[in-house]
């Protein structure tokens, strides 16, 4: 029987597999001449401010969410390690002079990492720390402590695949909205849904009635309305 810890990274292991497969296979068949172009504006740098800002944003939020909520222990987020990259890049892009979205080529694997990634949350149980709270709905998922809870990471997964849907859509038909807006719509969608799912959650209040995730979340809100603002004003005086 595979413990929790080996179900989990069986499912990450999956979930970055199919994330890498399906960044290739759109780079194929949309972003060949856009990448191009966008590579040309960033250096190596790029990916150190990336890869650093990541790794910072998902050890830093995930394990400040588990002590605030009196629960020992060391944790990842993938809120926290986008959150953590988008800063870092978007530094990296000020004090180079970059203009306009980098982070398009990622919004598919982002999706695909989020829709495979959360059934290993879901099946790793209580011990991953992402079950939810009780509930008597009829889909109730008991996670190994005989109580029906929420089973928000397949509402996560879920809400990722419709938004991963609709990309491929407007991929189809009117690719230049997916790059010059596809990576903030990306951000402000996951950061909602996210926002919401964690009302259902047992995590810890920090400030009034939201946790440290719930806040994060706004300032990817935040973050992702400003930039579309910024994108639509840069092409309005192009």
């Amino acid at each position: 029987m595979l413990t929790p810890f080996l179900i989990h990274f069986t499912f990450d292991l999956l979930a970055i597999t199919l994330a890498i497969i399906s960044g290739g296979l759109v780079y194929k068949w949309r972003f060949q001449d856009s990448l191009s172009i966008t590579t040309a504006s960033i250096g190596p740098g790029y990916f150190a401010f990336l890869s650093m800002g990541s790794i910072a944003g998902a050890y830093f939020f995930g394990t400040a969410n588990l002590y605030i909520s009196g629960v020992p222990g060391v944790a990842r987020s993938v809120l926290g390690a986008l959150f953590g990259a988008t800063m870092m890049v978007e530094l990296y892009k000020w004090q180079k002079g970059t203009k306009g979205s980098t982070g398009y080529i990622y919004v598919v694997p982002f999706c695909v990492c989020i829709i495979v990634g959360r059934f290993g949350c879901l099946l790793s149980g209580l011990q991953d720390n992402t079950h939810g709270i009780p509930t008597q709905l009829p889909w109730g998922w008991d996670p190994g402590d005989a109580i029906l809870r929420h089973p928000v990471q397949l509402y996560e997964s879920f809400s990722m695949l419709l938004f991963l849907l609709s990309v491929l859509i407007v991929l189809k038909y009117r690719k230049h909205l997916i790059v010059q807006y596809g990576f903030y719509l990306c951000v402000g969608f996951y950061a909602l849904q996210r926002f919401l799912w964690e009302f259902l959650k047992p995590y810890q209040d920090v400030y009034g009635t939201l946790n440290i995730f719930q806040h994060l979340c706004l300032i990817m809100l935040v973050y992702s309305m400003i930039m579309i603002w910024k994108v639509r004003n840069d092409l309005s005086a192009a």
